[in-house]
């Protein structure tokens, strides 16, 4: 009695686990939220309708500094008022900017406050058709959406007035950035303080600011750097415990700061101990923009929520004031991260930059030691394949092989199971009205022949965590956004587009979220189905129960993951079912497929072993 209770919670919680997972998984009902707010947004942008508020004072629409210089916070605390409605395009011809035109990304650089708020993702679109519009990561300030990053400088009065949000930067270089072609801007301030900003960008998605500071004035200035990343929109995807979006950095001995926007706009500051390397910033699903400070001097993190007529989020740091004597110069070499998170991008600046746990900008989650792996193994097998899907299926294959040893100690007793069945329905008929007696001599049994009853549930436990690296995979990483696979399935990161319910397309009608059950997890199902009715059947009622019936929950169930993940549990069960097969054959039991299949659907029928 005490198995048959353990190979039910076993089984129990196996679905207790993989229905959490589909409860925390933000189901294409809620993706498809997403690219409809992105639609809009993309639709507005080119008819003009979107809003933008007032501008400031100085008619920039930048947040304007304040007005006493020497402070402990980062400049940029007013907001301005409302005005009337502008478009994306107007509110960045309406500003002197220099262009950006790399493989990977355009847009360009406000020389107002030498911010970075136009960036485009040339390699990305919103959907997958080739028509669709480029994503857009950042935007200028003066729209509902402002999304930005830059860096500056605060300091005493003796400083003269320093390059902050509303400084106007002189281009001396080149008009249009590039990856072999940085632009070099400069300011001269009240104090003869002249300030030399390089800018310059890799093939990818980092930005390199470097700047010297001359002092040409007759006294010692002290200033403080500081850098900020400003979202003034909250996105509409609600948060969920697979995957973090929200503020985040690694500072300090804290190390990882994940914040949610709900918690900044419960606590409006959190501020960690100071450090001296680091970086911090604002992440999406896919894409992000992070600044990594300078190493000059410790610098003071930061996460805060600004409530008011425009709320916003904000990621920074300032920097402990720094002094330059009299005719001395300072350097300092800022980097603003703005782009999609590709893992071998972000690896790359962690190991060649020295950028501290940079890797942890992407969310790998509790599984890191198998979810990152899994996604290498992926990786190196798409660069030979050149197919992600076909990647997915021989990883399948290649965990097989690892697990073969367990699922063949499995398999054997399972065998082993089958073999005693007989035996097992005589005890049950010897003891049919003693239940203790009948499972003292089933456990004696099973002791004699060696077998274990519940170890048919292994494979299927080892599999949770490999389901669930894969599952996390596919869904954090941008490599697996808008890959195809083969046919209909375009993009391996969403579900199965077709439906049962519509036959599959012919009927032109939209159905709702719980009837779009498509080919794949059909195809899953009945493997998963097949698989089930090799086994021995559940000597307890429930569990037969149960048995019967999880291929069609799990077939409902996963019609809403991603087409990858299903592709894989799919392919998974068939190589199951010819590795179960060969070893029953092998060990000369029964395979009773066919005898399973006619039991179940025939009325009234009776139990192995029965006259």
């Amino acid at each position: 009695m005490e198995n048959s209770r353990n190979l039910f919670i076993t089984i129990a919680l196996s679905i207790v686990i993989l229905t959490g997972w589909q409860f925390l998984y933000i189901n294409p009902r809620i993706e498809a939220q997403r690219i409809a707010a992105q639609v809009e947004l993309d639709r507005q942008k080119v008819s003009g309708e979107l809003a933008a508020p007032a501008t400031a004072p100085g008619a920039d629409g930048t947040v304007p500094a304040p007005a006493v210089s020497g402070t402990d916070t980062v400049p940029g605390q007013a907001v301005p008022a409302q005005s009337a409605a502008v478009s994306r395009e107007a509110a960045i011809a309406g500003q002197p900017r220099i262009i950006i035109d790399t493989p990977k990304l355009g847009g360009t650089v406000n020389l107002l406050g030498a911010r970075f708020d136009d960036i485009v993702l040339k390699e990305y679109r919103v959907e997958v058709e080739k028509s669709s519009d480029n994503i857009v990561l950042l935007h200028p300030a003066t729209l509902p959406n402002g999304f930005f990053a830059e860096t500056g400088y605060t300091g005493t009065a003796d400083a003269g007035t320093l390059p902050g949000p509303d400084t106007l930067w002189a281009n001396t270089g080149n008009s249009t950035l590039s990856s072999d072609a940085p632009v070099t801007l400069t300011y001269t301030n009240d104090k003869n303080v002249t300030f030399t900003r390089v800018i310059s960008i890799d093939e990818s998605y980092m930005l390199t600011v470097d700047d010297t500071v001359k002092n040409a004035s007759s006294v010692a200035v002290a200033l403080n750097a500081y850098g900020r990343v400003t979202r003034f929109d909250k996105p509409t995807t609600p948060s969920n415990f697979i995957l973090h979006e929200g503020l985040i950095g690694v500072t300090g001995e804290e190390g990882l700061q994940e914040i949610d926007y709900s918690k900044l706009e419960d606590e409006k500051e959190i501020r960690p101990g100071k450090s001296t390397n680091g970086w911090l910033g604002i992440t999406d699903k896919y894409w992000a923009a992070a600044i990594v400070p300078p190493s000059v001097a410790p610098f003071q993190p930061r996460y805060s929520h600004f409530d008011g007529e425009r709320p916003r989020f904000q990621a920074d740091y300032l920097s402990d004031p720094i002094s330059i004597a009299p005719g001395a110069e300072t350097k300092f070499q800022t980097r603003v991260f703005a782009g999609a998170k590709v893992v071998s991008a972000i690896d790359k600046y962690e190991n060649e930059l020295g950028i501290r746990q940079f890797e942890l900008m992407i969310d790998w989650g509790w599984f890191y030691f198998i979810t990152k792996p899994m996604f290498y193994l992926i990786d190196y097998l798409y660069r030979v394949f050149g197919n992600f899907g076909i990647s997915i299926l021989l990883t399948t294959v290649i965990v097989k092989a690892l697990f073969y040893p367990l699922a063949n100690k499995s398999y054997v007793s399972m065998a082993r199971m089958k073999m005693v069945q007989p035996k097992i329905v005589d005890l049950r008929e010897k003891f049919a009205d003693d239940k203790v007696k009948q499972q003292q001599a089933m456990m004696a049994l099973y002791k004699t022949e060696k077998i274990n009853p519940i170890a048919g549930c292994w494979p299927v436990l080892v599999q949770i965590p490999v389901f669930f690296a894969l599952y996390k995979v596919l869904y954090v990483t941008i490599d697996m956004r808008h890959a195809p696979f083969f046919g209909w399935i375009q993009d391996l990161a969403a579900p199965d587009p077709t439906s049962l319910f519509n036959l599959f397309g012919l009927i032109p009608v939209t159905l709702p979220q719980l009837l779009m059950v498509g080919i794949w997890p059909i195809i899953m199902g009945i493997t998963m189905f097949v698989q089930m009715q090799m086994n021995p059947p559940p000597p307890d009622p429930t569990q037969a129960l149960i048995f019967k019936w999880m291929p069609l929950v799990f077939t409902f169930m996963l019609a809403s993951f991603p087409a990858g993940l299903v592709i894989y549990w799919a392919w998974n069960n068939s190589l199951s079912i010819l590795q179960q097969g060969f070893i029953m054959n092998r060990q000369g039991a029964r395979i009773e497929l066919w005898d399973n299949l006619k039991a179940l659907f025939t009325k009234n029928a009776k139990p192995e072993g029965k006259a």
